[in-house]
């Protein structure tokens, strides 16, 4: 059972590429947990809207462009009372007590909540299943550096643009740099199919009721993959911004892609998975004179949350970013392949 959500750990995978039906095995990146860490995020939305305002330094000044700087808009204004309180023809919501509108379920050693479930039982199980999987992640990434080939995560909420950026990233790196791509739904096969499209290999995993890709079920789809020794592995994840923040891989790197119709507040909302990230790709930007999205806003919570995230403002429709995406991907591909030649 994943206890980051709750889905069972007896859910069947289909690797729809090769046939194949594999029991989804659990597992992930162990997390470390203090008493400080448990109110860590706490603390950090309570007062968000406090803290930030506008956001100012070298940092973001680099991650803006001039022509996104005049987007930058005042603080959200706080929700009225009366618009808190809209329950209106709920009965339930007419009663209840006022002046708690608060319940916090994260506050308990486990940081998650099970019915019928102690925070030490479900520390317990938590544990054993990101144990497992660490031992597996490991062997993925003893694997693919012997190989030298640079694997990414790609994580998102469904809908940020993961697959549209992913197809025109493959057709700028044609006949450059070799890749494949793992592809993780719950079901069917559209995004695999896209992908192969642009003349790229892709396998297509699908979780059934689990909600992320485990490092066992990448384990599975590697030999289903021919991948070129010094290429790149592209993994999109389940989409998904709570769980696949836990689950180690055996990637180099997690990339984040927030896009500009999701709303600033995203990484406030779900820290942990911009926690993980080593880069977070603010997608869409085209449709940013559409929007009333506060670009300075967005940054400014992501590096809040973390504060080493590299950002890249990007766009499959418009190409914005692409070139600045490809040289992050060069870059760390060119160090995977030393590291081998270093062996």
């Amino acid at each position: 059972m994943c206890t980051v959500c709750g889905c069972g750990g007896e859910a069947q995978v289909g690797l729809a590429y090769g046939g194949v039906r594999a029991r989804r095995a659990a597992g992930a990146r162990t997390v470390e947990k203090s008493a400080d860490a448990t109110h860590q995020w706490r603390a950090l939305g309570d007062n968000a809207s406090a803290q930030i305002g506008s956001v100012s330094g070298e940092t973001l000044q680099a991650a803006l462009k001039p022509e996104n700087r005049d987007r930058i808009t005042s603080p959200a204004p706080e929700v009225s009372a009366e618009r808190a309180d809209a329950g209106g023809a709920n009965p339930a919501l007419a009663t209840r007590p006022s002046g708690h509108h608060h319940l916090h379920f994260g506050e308990g050693p486990a940081r998650a909540h099970v019915p019928g479930m102690s925070q030490g039982e479900m520390l317990r199980i938590e544990r054993d299943i990101l144990g497992k999987n660490d031992a597996l992640a490991a062997r993925n990434r003893a694997t693919l550096a012997a190989h030298g080939i640079l694997a990414l995560n790609l994580v998102s909420s469904p809908g940020s643009g993961k697959t549209s950026l992913l197809v025109s990233t493959l057709e700028k790196l044609a006949g450059r740099i070799p890749a494949a791509v793992i592809e993780g739904d719950q079901q069917t096969e559209f995004d695999a199919e896209r992908i192969r499209a642009t003349g790229v290999a892709a396998l297509q995993i699908n979780t059934g009721k689990g909600c992320h890709l485990d490092a066992d079920m990448i384990a599975r789809a590697l030999p289903r993959l021919a991948l070129a020794d010094g290429g790149l592995l592209f993994i999109e994840n389940v989409g998904n911004l709570v769980c696949p923040a836990a689950f180690d891989l055996g990637e180099a790197h997690k990339v984040v892609i927030l896009s500009v119709t999701e709303g600033e507040d995203k990484p406030l909302k779900y820290p942990d998975m911009f926690a993980a990230a080593d880069l977070m790709l603010l997608n869409k930007t085209d449709l940013l004179p559409y929007l009333s999205f506060d670009v300075a806003r967005a940054i400014g919570y992501a590096l809040r949350v973390n504060p080493r995230l590299q950002v890249i403002q990007t766009s499959a429709t418009s190409g914005e970013g692409l070139d600045q995406w490809l040289a992050w991907l060069e870059t760390r591909l060119e160090t995977t392949r030393k590291s081998l030649a270093q062996r």
